[in-house]
């Protein structure tokens, strides 16, 4: 009968645990969702893509562009074949690998420039998203922020 209750007891033990830990959202630990640019021009959506991340642009805070009032197009491309794409849809990275606990590596395209860079993210906690881009031995980088909470 002692071992039976202990048991019991041991169970509510670990009920009462599980229903006093604060309840925090699967995805607050994983880089994957839809991040705010530090400038919040741009939201990017960052999902998972064989065995690392992808990040596409998925909203823009002014869509149109005002010269053309079209929507904004990928117009900094040096190639002039995708000058014409949509921003909306544009993919920023692909195929980031994991190179330590969470962070990825591999290349990034700054379509302000048409440039694509070295580049590092990795997650400064549950809503913050470190994105940086180096040439050569000059980086640069700013924090995204979690859309959405």
């Amino acid at each position: 009968m002692s071992c039976r209750f202990g048991t019991i007891v041991a169970n509510l033990a670990i009920l009462a645990a599980l229903l006093g830990a604060p309840a925090t959202p699967a995805q607050a630990s994983e880089a994957t969702g839809v991040w705010l640019t530090q400038a919040g021009d741009a939201r990017v959506r960052v999902s998972k893509c064989g065995g690392g991340l992808c990040g596409v642009v998925v909203g823009l805070r002014d869509p149109i562009d005002p010269a053309t009032g079209k929507p904004q197009v990928d117009d900094k491309n040096p190639n002039p074949a995708l000058r014409k794409r949509p921003m909306i849809g544009l993919p920023l990275f692909g195929g980031m690998q994991p190179s330590g606990p969470n962070r990825w590596s591999g290349q990034i395209y700054n379509a302000d420039d048409g440039s694509t860079y070295v580049s590092h993210v990795s997650l400064a906690g549950p809503d913050t998203l470190k994105v940086e881009g180096c040439m050569g031995a000059l980086c640069g980088g700013e924090n995204w922020t979690r859309a959405g909470r």
